[in-house]
Parts: structure tokens; sequence; C-alpha cells
């Protein structure tokens, strides 16, 4: 870990993770890849047993308000999260021999900027600050006009209860004692 950095883990805190394509590159610039990259996320949080409180998914970064894993760490997460969809990516790339369409850059073997950025939510007002950023992110970026139009976020599921891809709020899965999310 490089020198002055911290990462604060085991307090039940939410983290705001930011998580940015090699280069910035739109590596996730597909309704294809988002759609991946939401199903690898699912996976995971399955596997780890971790609360997904909110998402969105850019083309050249991703956004995730999640608890702390049932056994692990958030850094065990993002490698998990971050592995599985380079591996899944670089196996079609390999399959394929040639970019698929629309896909403008295709890097030859990297996928995600090393580390990611992850910022500990400890209050209502934080977490509430964090989702209506993620969740106005694709209309700050002109690539929609309302949240609710860009299927690759939690915008939905608060603002319609709908289900999507990955579960959201889904507090049973924790058995640990952590904070309680504030109204």
């Amino acid at each position: 870990m490089p020198w002055g950095l911290h990462r604060y883990y085991g307090a039940g805190d939410l983290h705001f993770i930011t998580c940015s394509c090699y280069q910035r590159q739109p590596l996730l610039g597909t309704a294809r890849r988002r759609d991946l990259f939401l199903t690898v996320l699912e996976r995971v949080r399955r596997h780890y047993r971790f609360v997904v409180v909110g998402y969105v998914v850019m083309p050249e970064h991703f956004h995730l308000l999640i608890s702390e894993p049932q056994e692990r760490t958030p850094s065990v997460v993002m490698q998990a999260l971050k592995l599985g969809f380079a591996r899944r990516v670089l196996a079609e790339r390999k399959r394929r021999r040639s970019p698929a369409q629309g896909e403008m850059f295709e890097p030859s073997h990297h996928i995600w900027q090393a580390r990611f950025y992850d910022f500990s939510v400890w209050s209502a007002k934080k977490r509430t600050e964090k989702l209506h950023y993620m969740h106005q992110n694709p209309v700050k970026r002109g690539l929609v006009e309302s949240p609710e139009l860009w299927r690759w976020s939690s915008y939905r599921a608060y603002a319609f209860g709908e289900a999507g891809a990955v579960a959201v709020n889904q507090w049973d899965v924790l058995k640990l004692k952590i904070r309680a999310p504030a109204a």
C-alpha cells in the first residue's frame, strides 16, 4: 500500500468506492459490458455477503456504496470484482480475436487502474449525498436526461422499488452487528 494511504475497516461503516478503467478508457462503454459488470457484482455480493446500498456504472468508471462484507474486507471484494470482470472480458477478447463493434479502445491486457478510492461513510447525511451524487452522475455527464433513464444504477430501486441486476439494501445478508442505516 502506498505511504500515507489508510483504509479503515471493522467499524461497520459504509464504503463509497470509486474505481476507474485503465487509463480512463471507456471499457464499460457498451450496454453489454455494463450488464456483464453488474452480473459479476451480484455474484461477488452473494459470495462475500455484503450489502449494496447504491451503485452506478459509467463508461470509464463505477461507484459503489457498500457495507463491509461478512468475513472479509472491501479490499478483498474489490479484488474479486475487478478480477472477475477482467477475466471474462479478456476471455471474450481471446475468443473473438477482433474488437466488438462500438468499442473504441481495446488494450491488450489491462482493464482497471490499479487500486481504488474508498471513502468511509458513517452518517445518514453523507450516505444520502453519495447516493445523490451517484444517481446524478449519468445526467451530469449528458448520457441521459434524468436518472431513471440510466439502467446501470440503483436509482430505480429507490425511486420505484424495482429489482435490478444487483440486489440493493438487503441487510438480512449480514449476521454482523453493524451501524444501522439511519433514515
